[in-house]
C-alpha cells in the first residue's frame, strides 16, 4: 500500500515537473501572451481529482517553484495558486458533475482569479501590463482544459494513483 501511494506522489510530481517545462518553453514573440498557465491548469486537475491529497500546501509549494523559475517577484505565484487551490477545494464537488465545457468556464474563473492576482503583484512593483491582454492566458488555458483534464485522468487511472 505504501508503494502504491509513493508511486502515486510520484506521478503528480511528474505532472508538475512537465508542467514546469512547458511554462518556460520558448514561444513565438507574437504568442507570448497567449502562453498557458500550465501549472496552474496541472494544480486545478489534482485539487478537483485528489482534493485530500493536493491541497493549499502543495500550491503554495508549486508557486514559489514557478516564481523561482520564471523569475518572478517571491511569493507571487505562491499567493496566487493558493488562492486558486482554495477556491477549487470549496467547490470540487461542484465541479466534478459539470460537463466539460461547464468546467471550461469554471477554469477560466479561476485561471483569471490567478492571473489577476498576478497582474496586482506586478503593479505593486510598477511592471504589470498596461492592457488586459494579460488575461488571454486564462482564456487560452480554459480552451485547453478538456484535453488537459482528458489526459491527466487517463494517466491517473492508468497508473492507479489514488
Amino acid at each position: 500500500m505504501n508503494e502504491a501511494r509513493a508511486s502515486g506522489a510520484w506521478v503528480i510530481f511528474a505532472t508538475f515537473i512537465c508542467a514546469y517545462l512547458l511554462a518556460v518553453l520558448p514561444f513565438p514573440l507574437w504568442a507570448e501572451w497567449a502562453r498557458p498557465e500550465w501549472v496552474a491548469l496541472v494544480l486545478i486537475y489534482w485539487v478537483v481529482a485528489l482534493p485530500q491529497r493536493v491541497g493549499i500546501v502543495v500550491a503554495f509549494s508549486a508557486g514559489l517553484m514557478l516564481d523561482l523559475i520564471e523569475g518572478a517577484v517571491l511569493g507571487q505565484n505562491a499567493f496566487s495558486l493558493s488562492v486558486v487551490a482554495c477556491l477549487a477545494l470549496v467547490m470540487y464537488q461542484r465541479l466534478r458533475v459539470f460537463n466539460l465545457w461547464q468546467q471550461a468556464g469554471v477554469v477560466f474563473m479561476l485561471l483569471g482569479i490567478h492571473q489577476m492576482l498576478c497582474q496586482w503583484i506586478q503593479n505593486l512593483t510598477s511592471a504589470g501590463a498596461q492592457s488586459l491582454l494579460f488575461l488571454l492566458p486564462a482564456l487560452v488555458g480554459a480552451a485547453l482544459w478538456p484535453g488537459v483534464l482528458l489526459f491527466l485522468r487517463h494517466l491517473r487511472r492508468s497508473l492507479h494513483v489514488h
